[in-house]
């Protein structure tokens, strides 16, 4: 039986998640929290194999919660479960510590099993869809100064060859600075790359 730690400010919340957490016959709620605040000192008297908490919550928020704990060496699992899709919180949960990130919309199979693999270890998980923009975002955020710089001429209109002549470079190796652009932003061609760029305020 897994012994969990449940945080989150909604009441009625915590006791819909724990009572199917006792459903599941896998996983039991040793102790809730309302905050951060409350959960620190509770897994000081009382460690669990994981904890689940929500992101926005009053007094300490769930990645506060998350930071306090590596910063105490405490490596307990947590799984960060939210209603919000949004992946600056996925990033910040990451950046923070934590072993994973859920909807509250997740199916109660799903909970189990994502509660169970980081429990026992498991890499980082995450709905797929949340991945995949967290992972084009910080392929974005991975671009060189000079890929940004070029990105900025491309944006300009400007060809390889203006380019490589303004910033006094050779064109192959402005091909190549652009070839990783394109990879880096998920996109075929450079006139994507341009609309995307100008979209999301890249250049």
């Amino acid at each position: 039986m897994l012994n969990v730690g449940l945080v989150d400010d909604q009441q009625l919340v915590r006791q819909g998640i724990s009572g199917l957490l006792a459903i599941s016959g896998n996983a039991q709620v040793s102790w809730e929290a309302r905050n951060g605040e409350e959960a620190l000192a509770f897994i000081t008297q009382q460690p669990v194999d994981v904890l689940l908490a929500d992101i926005r919550m009053p007094v300490m928020d769930g990645i506060s919660l998350v930071k306090h704990l590596r910063a105490r060496s405490n490596n307990t699992p947590i799984l960060m479960l939210t209603t919000f899709d949004d992946a600056d919180l996925f990033a910040q949960s990451i950046k923070a510590g934590a072993n994973g990130f859920l909807l509250k919309d997740v199916s109660l199979e799903k909970l189990v099993s994502s509660l169970q693999l980081v429990s026992d270890g498991s890499t980082f998980l995450a709905e797929p869809d949340m991945l995949r923009e967290f992972q084009q975002k910080k392929s974005t955020l991975d671009l060189s100064e000079r890929e940004k710089q070029i990105l900025r001429l491309l944006v300009n209109g400007r060809s390889n060859k203006e380019i490589a002549k303004t910033i006094f470079l050779a064109e192959g190796t402005v091909r190549n600075h652009v070839s990783n652009i394109l990879a880096k932003l998920d996109c075929r061609d450079r006139t994507q790359a341009v609309l995307k760029a100008i979209s999301e305020n890249l250049a």
